[in-house]
Protein backbone atom coordinates (compact mmCIF):
# COMPACT_ATOMS: atom_id res chain seq x y z
CA UNK A 1 0.00 0.00 0.00
CA UNK A 2 1.52 3.72 -0.85
CA UNK A 3 -0.09 6.30 1.51
CA UNK A 4 -0.14 9.56 -0.61
CA UNK A 5 -0.42 13.57 1.00
CA UNK A 6 -0.72 16.17 -1.38
CA UNK A 7 -0.06 19.89 -0.17
CA UNK A 8 0.73 23.19 -2.39
CA UNK A 9 -2.66 24.29 -3.33
CA UNK A 10 -4.49 27.68 -2.64
CA UNK A 11 -5.94 30.76 -3.99
CA UNK A 12 -4.41 32.44 -6.98
CA UNK A 13 -5.65 34.86 -9.71
CA UNK A 14 -6.04 33.97 -13.14
CA UNK A 15 -2.41 33.95 -15.20
CA UNK A 16 -0.66 33.43 -11.75
CA UNK A 17 0.98 30.03 -10.83
CA UNK A 18 1.29 27.18 -8.47
CA UNK A 19 3.46 24.16 -7.55
CA UNK A 20 1.93 21.18 -6.14
CA UNK A 21 3.83 18.43 -4.23
CA UNK A 22 2.91 14.77 -3.90
CA UNK A 23 4.50 12.68 -0.96
CA UNK A 24 4.47 9.15 -0.77
CA UNK A 25 5.02 6.74 1.73
CA UNK A 26 4.80 3.05 2.81
CA UNK A 27 6.71 1.99 -0.34
CA UNK A 28 9.00 3.31 -2.98
CA UNK A 29 7.41 5.18 -5.59
CA UNK A 30 10.71 4.86 -7.91
CA UNK A 31 9.31 2.29 -10.04
CA UNK A 32 6.02 3.21 -10.99
CA UNK A 33 4.73 5.86 -13.12
CA UNK A 34 2.42 8.60 -11.06
CA UNK A 35 0.02 10.77 -12.12
CA UNK A 36 -1.84 13.62 -11.17
CA UNK A 37 -5.59 14.12 -10.93
CA UNK A 38 -8.59 16.85 -10.30
CA UNK A 39 -11.87 17.17 -9.24
CA UNK A 40 -13.82 20.08 -9.85
CA UNK A 41 -17.20 20.40 -7.95
CA UNK A 42 -19.62 18.40 -9.31
CA UNK A 43 -18.05 16.97 -11.97
CA UNK A 44 -15.74 13.44 -12.27
CA UNK A 45 -12.64 12.99 -11.42
CA UNK A 46 -10.11 13.26 -14.19
CA UNK A 47 -6.64 12.88 -15.24
CA UNK A 48 -4.76 15.33 -15.71
CA UNK A 49 -0.68 14.40 -16.24
CA UNK A 50 1.46 11.68 -15.76
CA UNK A 51 5.30 10.80 -15.60
CA UNK A 52 7.10 7.10 -15.91
CA UNK A 53 8.82 5.73 -13.35
CA UNK A 54 12.24 6.89 -15.05
CA UNK A 55 11.15 10.75 -15.40
CA UNK A 56 11.73 9.97 -19.10
CA UNK A 57 8.60 10.32 -20.13
CA UNK A 58 5.41 12.82 -19.49
CA UNK A 59 1.92 12.93 -20.79
CA UNK A 60 -1.03 15.09 -20.67
CA UNK A 61 -4.59 16.11 -21.36
CA UNK A 62 -4.91 18.82 -23.76
CA UNK A 63 -6.40 21.27 -21.40
CA UNK A 64 -3.27 21.89 -19.84
CA UNK A 65 -0.39 21.08 -22.74
CA UNK A 66 1.71 23.70 -22.27
CA UNK A 67 1.24 25.12 -19.09
CA UNK A 68 1.19 22.31 -16.29
CA UNK A 69 4.48 20.57 -16.15
CA UNK A 70 5.03 17.03 -13.68
CA UNK A 71 8.32 15.58 -12.47
CA UNK A 72 9.17 13.66 -9.75
CA UNK A 73 12.30 13.20 -7.09
CA UNK A 74 12.80 9.34 -6.67
CA UNK A 75 15.26 9.94 -3.96
CA UNK A 76 12.68 12.10 -2.18
CA UNK A 77 9.72 9.87 -2.73
CA UNK A 78 7.86 12.93 -4.09
CA UNK A 79 5.97 14.26 -7.25
CA UNK A 80 5.05 17.62 -8.32
CA UNK A 81 3.11 19.91 -10.77
CA UNK A 82 4.19 22.98 -11.50
CA UNK A 83 0.83 24.94 -12.61
CA UNK A 84 1.41 27.79 -15.13
CA UNK A 85 -1.08 30.69 -16.35
CA UNK A 86 -3.86 29.51 -14.37
CA UNK A 87 -7.09 29.62 -15.24
CA UNK A 88 -10.53 29.67 -13.23
CA UNK A 89 -11.56 26.69 -15.40
CA UNK A 90 -8.46 24.98 -13.09
CA UNK A 91 -10.32 25.19 -10.19
CA UNK A 92 -10.20 21.67 -7.96
CA UNK A 93 -8.80 19.30 -5.77
CA UNK A 94 -5.89 17.74 -7.10
CA UNK A 95 -5.01 14.72 -6.41
CA UNK A 96 -1.70 12.38 -6.96
CA UNK A 97 -1.83 8.20 -6.95
CA UNK A 98 0.12 5.61 -8.53
CA UNK A 99 -1.08 5.05 -12.18
CA UNK A 100 -1.06 2.48 -15.18
CA UNK A 101 -2.31 4.36 -17.82
CA UNK A 102 -4.65 7.11 -16.74
CA UNK A 103 -5.80 4.77 -14.01
CA UNK A 104 -4.80 5.19 -10.50
CA UNK A 105 -4.18 2.13 -8.55
CA UNK A 106 -4.41 3.13 -4.87
CA UNK A 107 -6.46 4.68 -1.96
CA UNK A 108 -7.04 8.61 -2.64
CA UNK A 109 -4.97 11.16 0.11
CA UNK A 110 -7.17 13.89 0.94
CA UNK A 111 -5.98 16.29 -1.76
CA UNK A 112 -4.82 19.97 -1.91
CA UNK A 113 -7.60 22.47 -2.93
CA UNK A 114 -6.95 24.78 -6.33
CA UNK A 115 -8.51 27.89 -6.48
CA UNK A 116 -8.43 30.13 -9.44
CA UNK A 117 -10.58 33.32 -9.54
CA UNK A 118 -10.64 35.59 -12.26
Amino acid sequence: QVQLVESGGGLVQAGGSLRLSCAASGRIIGTYAMGWFRQAPGKEREFVASITWSGGSTYYVDSVKGRFTISRDNAKNTVSLQMNSLKPEDTAVYYCNVVVGTRALFVWGQGTQVTVSS
